[in-house]
């Protein structure tokens, strides 16, 4: 992730409209997203492919969205890309200035060595301001390793470590991208502010 301009979002909008390349925006700074590899590529297309086919099999209204649909932040001035995401009706948008979704209950990143720090770091703190947010599970392209951390109803406002994706919302942990017998979850860890 390059920082490229600053500027206000009317004019990151209508930059965005313009470039072929995806572009973050976050309180006047405006980042253009690396192009993936193909295993991001193919990471990527699994598990909106899995998570799509778990909620059409369900008894859900949730709808799981691909890299194309732009989160908005409003909390800290902020629209972004993940990977893939999942909202439940009533699915919650902005129009204008530019389309995008205010309420994924869960968001996977998939990380590769350029994005992991990002994702890890400025990336989820902007994550945790959404107040519909249940779930953000990262998984590393490199070591197929899934991380997944979940809002606890003790914890309203913040996201705790776990282990396998269980949102009610798709009724069944969906099968994992690739490689399943090396896929390993992390134990439940100390909670996360």
């Amino acid at each position: 992730m390059v920082k490229i301009a600053q500027m206000n979002s009317t004019a990151y909008f209508q930059l965005d409209e313009r470039t072929e390349e995806k572009l973050e925006f976050y309180d006047g700074e405006v980042y253009a997203l690396a192009g993936g590899s193909l295993q991001h590529g193919i990471l990527c297309g699994n598990i909106f492919a899995e998570l799509r086919s778990a909620l059409t099999k369900g008894e859900t209204a949730c709808q799981a969205f691909n890299s194309e649909v732009r989160i908005q932040i409003e909390a800290v001035n902020a629209y972004v890309y993940p990977d893939t995401s999942i909202a439940c009706p009533p699915l919650k948008t902005v129009a204008e200035p530019a389309e995008a979704i205010t309420n994924p209950i869960l968001i996977v990143e998939v990380l590769s060595p350029s994005t992991e720090s990002y994702d890890r770091g400025g990336k989820f703190h902007r994550y945790r301001q959404l107040d519909t947010l249940q779930e953000y599970v990262l998984i590393d392209s490199q070591s197929y390793t899934v991380e997944t951390y979940r809002r606890q109803p003790a914890h309203e406002s913040d996201l705790q470590r776990g282990g396998i994706i269980t949102s009610a919302c798709y009724g069944r942990p969906p099968k994992s991208p690739a490689k399943p017998a090396s896929v390993k979850a992390p134990p439940p860890t100390a909670h996360l502010r």
